[in-house]
């Protein structure tokens, strides 16, 4: 049985074990980085004593600095294949797709997360960058979605903190409704999700953390 043509009642198993399978990629590759670390230059911890850091904090700062990177990463990844698959459950059609970049020279082409009929969806889990220029990038894939003859819409479960952050996610929603696209966000993107595949994404989640939670 392919994950495209999974029966209503196994998207829950196919959501499980892809969290299994990215908890075990992120432990190996967390382990693999602290072993490396292990024989790492330490002379920039002069700099950390200078600002009253000790050996051992430093240690520390390095070691959460580099899994975080690595949580992040797997975290984000995770959530936005888990959520493609409960579009592919529902439409099996709705798979990822490239389109050329009429706006520019690069990159090349863009990628659509979920192209269900005309409305291209983009998934993310969270996008907090405080880059300027990230506007222009969007605006520049937004508008190849459209001359692609594509409604654009944006669906990302976690909204930043940083107020810098807040400004530009406000600025690519008024990006997308001024094309008339959609912009869903937190709560909003939950249940945009659950109101098209029929699947409580969210609710899973929920449920497999507390398993994990119950374990410990």
């Amino acid at each position: 049985m392919t994950r495209n043509h999974l029966v209503p009642n196994d998207i829950e198993a196919a959501i499980s074990l892809l969290a299994h399978q990215y908890a075990d990629r992120l432990k190996k590759a967390m382990g693999q980085r602290l072993e490396e670390m292990k024989t790492d230059d330490r002379s920039h911890f002069l700099i950390y004593q200078v600002l009253g850091i000790s050996d051992r904090e430093g240690r520390l700062v390095d070691e959460y600095q580099n899994k975080g990177r690595f949580i992040y990463k797997y975290a984000g990844s995770f959530l936005e294949e888990a959520a493609k698959l409960c579009f592919l459950e529902k439409y099996p059609k709705s798979g990822s797709v490239r389109i050329p970049n009429t706006q520019g020279r690069r990159p090349k082409t863009f990628e659509i997360d979920c192209l269900l009929g005309s409305k291209a969806i983009e998934i993310k889990w969270r996008d907090a960058t405080t880059d300027g220029d990230h506007i222009t990038k969007e605006h520049t894939r937004i508008q190849a979605i459209v001359d692609a003859k594509y409604t654009p819409i944006r669906v990302m479960f976690y909204y930043p903190n940083r107020a810098q952050a807040i400004k530009i996610q406000k600025t690519l929603e008024t990006l997308y409704k001024g094309v008339s696209g959609e912009y869903y966000y937190s709560d909003t993107a939950w249940r945009y999700v659950k109101q098209k595949t029929g699947v409580d994404l969210l609710g899973i989640l929920k449920k497999l953390a507390q398993e994990n939670v119950s374990k410990r």
